[in-house]
């Protein structure tokens, strides 16, 4: 079997049970060794081979993966966070696919999550945002036309912005441009939940100045929206006194 593990944004306890479990009874592991804490390795059983994929082609990865599994190796493909986004795990599984090959995805702990455990963050404050919003600007890679970023800033709801830290002054720009006002909150996290973390609280004006102040070029989100700082936001219906649910009859005030 070939195993698709999210090994979460860093620290390694925050992996997943089942992907821990996984890492130890894998022979053959090939992880994204630019991205993914080379502590989650320390999982891994004595004698199982370690492959860094950040010195791979696809066609190399693929190779590996499915020469292991002919040889009726348990093989974990480790990508960071959450492999579901920027996992670029599609274009694999079709390969496997083809090839009539058996895998299975295990998720894990996406950055936007780490980052807003850092910050002790809500996204979704009533009457603020109920929103969450996961996206990336264009760089090598293209961006539909319809999910600029402009065209998503004009909602007003919480953002988390990944790949982008190398282009703060642009970000801010485009953000600010598309709707969002220059004093909005925002918050850019380096490495969320590793020991290197670094957090930064500011706004969209001064974001990309804060993070040159501290080096942060890469490896960083961006957070954006009212949520990061809204001290105005409604109480939770759910735990209202006077809001009947399933299991609690509402009192009258």
């Amino acid at each position: 079997m070939i195993s698709f593990v999210g090994a979460g944004p860093g620290a390694p306890d925050l992996i997943t049970v089942r992907g821990m479990e996984l890492i130890k009874n894998a022979d053959v592991i090939v992880y994204a060794g630019s991205l993914v804490n080379p502590a989650l390795l320390d999982y891994a059983k004595e004698g199982a081979e370690v492959y860094d994929s950040s010195r791979m082609t696809l066609e190399e990865v693929l190779d590996v993966m499915i020469s292991a599994h002919e040889a009726g190796r348990e093989v974990v493909r480790l990508h960071t966070g959450d492999a579901s986004i920027y996992g670029a795990v599609r274009e694999q599984m079709d390969r496997l696919d083809e090839q009539g090959i058996p895998y299975a995805s295990c998720p894990g702990v996406s950055a936007a999550f780490g980052a807003a455990a850092s910050l002790n963050l809500e996204y979704t404050l009533p009457g603020i945002s109920q929103t969450l919003i996961l996206t990336r600007m264009e760089g090598r890679t293209a961006v539909p036309d319809k999910e600029k970023i402009e065209l998503l800033a004009s909602h007003g709801a919480s953002m988390a912005i990944y790949l982008s830290a190398g282009m703060l002054d642009e970000l801010s720009r485009r953000l600010i441009a598309g709707g969002y006002d220059e004093d909005t909150p925002a918050a850019i996290v380096y490495k969320a939940t590793w020991p290197e973390e670094k957090k930064i609280i500011c706004t969209l004006k001064t974001l990309a100045a804060e993070a040159e102040k501290e080096g942060i070029r890469k490896t960083a989100i961006v957070l954006v929206g009212r949520a990061i700082e809204a001290s105005d936001y409604e109480r939770s219906k759910l735990y209202d006194p006077s809001f009947t649910t399933e299991f609690r009859q509402g009192s009258e005030k």
